[in-house]
């Protein structure tokens, strides 16, 4: 019920308190701010002190401005979608689908992915089908289904987006995933330099994109403004072009990297992304 109250409150008065949230978690109680710095110091040993804390301040406002953004997102229409979403350059995977089959959209965690995924389902004109971690509390999983499907996106849970994409192999569709999450210890990874370290990149979409061979586009996201958004496609994989291991996945690592250092604060340096650690041998 509150989530519906505060929904209705426009983002010109949000703003001013995800600005005041944002001060809280970056000068009186740190959120992760280890975390944070230890991070951005690894993946940007060229920023002096000034730079790396105006890229922590920028980081806590824009994940603070998500967060009301997000809160916004019941009450959105298609319109204002339209107008704080723009996709540059649809009819690239427009045309794709009108051959007869589907394609995979894969993105990164920057910015604002959630509306992303709102602006594609909303704007595209095709069925877009997302794989999603499930969320462990119950109610939390409700509520972001719900958001998540507004303009009626299909969730799939993550393991289970194999089997649906063999059981509706034949429909044009759009399949979009978030691919640069750590995976964890027990699932197959592939590990490349990303970020001035080595990192661990789930094989889930590499997987997909070689069995299936379906053209396959990096969805880059910029903020351009506050609560203002622009998504490019970027061509990943041709259909029918055959990947050798481990190469869909490089394409990808190289244009989320590409995609962070040209805005460094849209990234969640707040997460734990390198707690797995190379093996030495194997």
């Amino acid at each position: 019920m509150w989530i519906r109250v505060f929904s209705r409150v426009p983002l010109a008065l949000w703003y001013p308190f995800a600005r005041f949230l944002a001060w809280l978690a970056w000068r009186v109680v740190p959120y992760r701010r280890h975390v944070v710095d230890a991070n951005l110091k690894a993946a940007f040993p060229e920023f002096d002190d000034a730079t790396r804390e105006r890229v922590i301040r920028d980081y806590y406002r824009g994940f603070a401005d998500m967060l009301v953004e997000v809160m916004r997102s019941l009450r959105l229409t298609p319109d204002e979608l339209a107008r704080r979403v723009h996709i540059a350059n649809p009819d690239l995977v427009r045309n794709e689908v009108a051959k007869g089959k589907p394609v995979l959209l894969v993105a990164a965690h920057q910015a604002n992915w959630e509306w992303m995924l709102l602006g594609l389902s909303s704007q595209l004109g095709i069925p877009v089908d997302a794989a999603y971690k499930p969320l462990i509390d119950n109610w939390a999983e409700h509520e972001m289904r719900k958001l998540r499907s507004r303009f009626g996106a299909r969730l799939i849970p993550a393991q289970e987006l194999l089997g649906d994409i063999i059981k509706q192999r034949g429909m044009p569709r759009a399949i979009a995933m978030v691919a640069d999450q750590e995976p964890v210890s027990s699932e197959r990874k592939h590990w490349l330099r990303f970020l001035n370290r080595d990192t661990a990149f789930f094989l889930g979409a590499e997987e997909i994109a070689r069995t299936t061979r379906y053209a396959a586009f990096f969805v880059r996201l910029k903020r351009v403004a506050r609560g203002h958004y622009v998504v490019e496609f970027v061509p990943l994989a041709g259909a029918g072009e055959r990947l050798s291991p481990g190469e869909f996945t490089g394409r990808y690592a190289r244009l989320v990297e590409q995609q962070i250092r040209e805005s460094p604060a849209d990234w969640p340096w707040s997460h734990k992304r390198w707690k797995l650690k190379k093996p030495l041998y194997g």
